[in-house]
């Protein structure tokens, strides 16, 4: 895939949206990938008995779901600098989540573009807003250096 053109970028382009899947074996993945095994996420009689509808997906793995969208249009992980969101509300196995964002700005000076982001599930019920990635677009690729 190719890198998204800083030019080509105008406000309130739409990004492509993604839609997901949500499964028990995602969140158990998940679960075992980022080392949060809390048990609202892996035990459904645990889930129930704090008083959820049962199991319940990661608020990061919403977040993920986010970043996917927005570096897949990116085209080069590297020029994603910042994401944010507030959750609002819980992703259950079997939900279909669906991230969608606009070109909130773009500043020439600085070659930053600020998208807007939402995620909301199959019923159009937010589980994410007040989304924000930035992305940052320099003349010259730098390297990473890792430490």
């Amino acid at each position: 895939m190719t890198a998204q053109d800083f030019e080509s970028i105008n406000t309130g382009q739409a990004l492509p949206p993604l839609t997901k899947h949500v499964t028990v074996e995602q969140i158990r993945q998940y679960a075992e990938a980022s080392g949060d095994r809390n048990p609202i996420h892996l035990d459904e009689t645990f889930a129930r008995s704090a008083g959820l509808p049962g199991v319940i997906a990661h608020g990061m793995l919403t977040m993920a779901f986010a970043n996917q969208m927005v570096t897949d249009w990116l085209g080069d992980r590297s020029l994603l600098k910042r994401l944010q969101g507030r959750f609002a509300g819980m992703v259950l196995p079997g939900d279909e989540v669906t991230c969608s964002g606009s070109v909130a700005s773009k500043d020439e000076q600085t070659r930053r573009v600020v998208i807007n982001l939402v995620v909301t599930n199959q019923r159009g019920e937010k589980v994410l807003n007040k989304g924000v990635a930035e992305a940052e677009f320099s003349t010259q690729r730098s390297a990473i250096h890792a430490t």
